[in-house]
């Protein structure tokens, strides 16, 4: 069995669903087990993500217009699809650049698994990238004094740091010059941002 989910970034009806709908009735997926979300892909409250991710079921397949309607990023994505993968659920891509994407063939298992790939591959270039930023801080002499304020610049560094399996908390903190509980205030031990951190990177109006 098919299931949809569809979303749209907007909410004041600027955009519609309805390509999106049309595109996933013309595959098969019944209108009944479409769900959908009109919220940014960077969200992570998605009521209808939710709701489709809760009404999948070993067997099913899950049927998307593009890739970006998925995951709030390439890391996010991999993890979904993998996520899908574990419960034996099928993914199919009907647009776009992972239109070739189906994950119950096996070339579209190929193609997806090139994905995963790129997405190792970035966070790995972000967390060299994130440790010579650390070396340098370090290298001047910043190494302790809690911050008058946590910065989003220091908020991306330390989020990019703690993705890394091998993390030391205490260390990241230590370099970027506060303590363990202020970098635990913004963001988790996986380098997601909580509550605080996710008002921090929201863009100012």
């Amino acid at each position: 069995m098919q299931l949809g989910y569809i979303r749209v970034s907007k909410s004041d009806g600027s955009q519609v669903l309805d390509l999106q709908r049309d595109a996933l009735l013309d595959a098969g997926v019944d209108s009944k087990r479409i769900y959908q979300d009109l919220s940014s892909g960077r969200k992570d409250d998605r009521p209808g993500l939710h709701d489709c991710m809760k009404a999948l079921q070993p067997g099913n397949t899950l049927v998307i217009w593009k890739l970006d309607r998925l995951g709030r990023d390439l890391k996010h994505l991999v993890n979904t699809v993998d996520d899908l993968s574990q419960r034996d659920i099928g993914l199919k891509v009907l647009a776009g650049a992972g239109a070739q994407i189906d994950t119950t063939t096996a070339n579209g298992r190929l193609i997806f698994g090139i994905f995963a790939a790129l997405a190792e591959f970035e966070a790995e270039l972000i967390r060299e990238r994130t440790l010579a930023g650390l070396s340098a801080a370090r290298a001047r002499g910043r190494l302790g004094g809690r911050p008058r304020k946590m910065t989003k610049e220091t908020l991306k560094m330390a989020m990019a740091a703690m993705t890394d399996k091998n993390a030391n908390a205490s260390e990241v903190a230590k370099t970027l010059g506060m303590t363990t509980t202020t970098l635990y205030a913004y963001i988790n031990g996986d380098g997601s941002p909580k509550e605080a951190g996710q008002k921090l990177l929201k863009p100012q109006t």
